[in-house]
């Protein structure tokens, strides 16, 4: 008899961060659990904080096929956590925890495989990697790296952050759960040939290098919305947190020395660099024109983009970019330089790639390319139509998740012929039944109340 190919998978999905209406990491992990539904059946654990949000949306549009596991560490836990203190402390027990919930639901629901989406980091581990099933690893980030001549441009604390990062980087390389994750997994997905290069030292047998960022179709179709021509002048925007790895000091001295006439900065986002990037702007001339919007909300950030020529992203590591491709979508051209994500994102039809070889050097190139773009109307048109296309083609989730669905299909095939066509079933919950509460999609553990499954649909 040939081999009976399943129509929809049984999916586990660890999405710590997980938030529709979001950019970065909370984005991924909404939008790759949105989609992947679309195909199989997905049970995502995540945290507890993102419930509001994730059942308000679904009670607008429901996704059969979605379940979701919520569960967090106790109070006491989440207090020391606050900000970016602890952080990496805490998702690190997160994930610990998590390998008993995952061998909970294994039990009752019998996975065909598991897929790690969020945090997007390749040197802290998944634990769920310890379950007798299939783990596609990613896609995560995080191999790329500043060149050491840009280090010093925020001062000492850019200097710190970039040598911690480094260390952080080496001990998440050579800890034992890290390379079991990376042994362990079927798939290992890199967001850049960067981080694909250390999932293959770290032991990952099959690499493949894919991007976590993407459009959902809707904000594709929002992003796309004419912007007016009328004006006279031609606007640069950045967006994403003030800090020296997003290069805003290099793209304000590209701003200053390409002096255009009629032309505007407009900064979106905060951080630790905001007071010393607008004393920059005054030290340059160029106060003025500069505008700091802050931090906005997304949907203002769409609207922003609609109002702007061009983007500048000259970021020093960034594994993917959420907000450089929204620009492209939104029609901008992108400046960024050849560096991480957006370098794998741009190409001579959507924008400009600038060496790194130095910050003196990159802010001169990208004063050229701001000069070229303001000057050259054609050259921009062709570049709008052309960043639109390549996000289009390459860059939305419906396409994405295409790709996805052919990885998880590949894994679980491998498996069933691993194993002869049986699965291994745990049966680790054989005193602890599933009872249903009174509201329908809601299911509790009995004897242990401290995670929550809701489902949709």
């Amino acid at each position: 008899m040939g081999r009976v190919v399943v129509s929809r998978l049984k999916v586990l999905m660890s999405a710590y961060a997980c938030a529709p209406g979001k950019g970065s990491e909370p984005g991924v992990g909404w939008a790759v659990a949105r989609e992947m539904a679309r195909y199989h059946d997905i049970w995502v654990i995540t945290r507890t904080n993102n419930r509001a949000a994730i059942e308000a949306e679904l009670a607008r549009s429901p996704q059969p096929g979605l379940c979701f596991v919520y569960w967090d560490l106790p109070n006491w836990a989440r207090f020391w956590k606050r900000g970016r203190r602890g952080g990496h402390l805490y998702y690190y027990l997160w994930q610990l925890r998590i390998l008993g919930i995952g061998r909970a639901l294994q039990a009752e629901v019998g996975f065909d495989l598991i897929h790690h989406v969020t945090f997007v980091r390749y040197w802290a581990p998944s634990f769920l990697c310890f379950l007798d099933l299939p783990l596609v690893w990613g896609p995560v980030g995080g191999g790329e790296s500043a060149p050491r001549s840009f280090w010093r441009g925020g001062g000492w604390w850019s200097v710190l952050y970039e040598s911690s990062r480094q260390v952080a980087r080496w001990v998440g390389e050579h800890g034992p759960f890290v390379r079991a994750t990376a042994r362990r997994s079927a798939v290992a997905l890199g967001t850049t040939e960067e981080t694909s290069a250390r999932l293959r030292a770290l032991g990952s047998k099959s690499v493949e290098t894919f991007s976590q960022v993407g459009l959902l179709d809707h904000e594709f179709e929002q992003l796309g919305r004419t912007r007016g021509n009328s004006r006279a002048i031609i606007r640069f925007l950045s967006v994403g947190g003030l800090a020296h790895r997003k290069g805003c000091d290099i793209s304000l001295r590209a701003f200053a020395q390409a002096n255009i006439a009629g032309s505007e900065y407009w900064l979106i986002g905060d951080g630790r660099d905001r007071r010393r990037l607008e004393q920059l702007a005054c030290a340059l001339g160029i106060a003025e024109r500069v505008l700091f919007l802050g931090k906005v909300p997304r949907h203002e950030v769409f609207s922003r983009l609609c109002e702007c020529d061009v983007a500048l992203h000259p970021w020093l590591h960034d594994s993917g970019g959420s907000a450089s491709i929204e620009a492209l979508a939104a029609g901008l051209p992108l400046i960024c330089l050849d560096l991480g994500g957006p370098a794998t994102q741009v190409t001579t039809n959507s924008g400009f790639k600038i060496p790194a070889h130095d910050p003196d050097q990159a802010a001169r190139n990208i004063a050229a390319a701001m000069t070229a773009l303001a000057q050259d109307d054609d050259l921009r048109r062709r570049l709008s139509r052309g960043a639109r296309e390549r996000v289009k083609r390459e860059f939305c989730w419906s396409t994405k998740a295409k790709h996805l669905d052919s990885i998880y299909r590949q894994v679980s095939a491998e498996a069933n012929e691993r194993s002869d066509g049986s699965k291994n079933r745990l049966n680790l919950m054989a005193n602890r039944p599933l009872v249903r509460l009174g509201e329908a999609g809601d299911w509790r553990w009995r004897g242990n109340r401290d995670f929550l499954i809701k489902t949709s649909g």
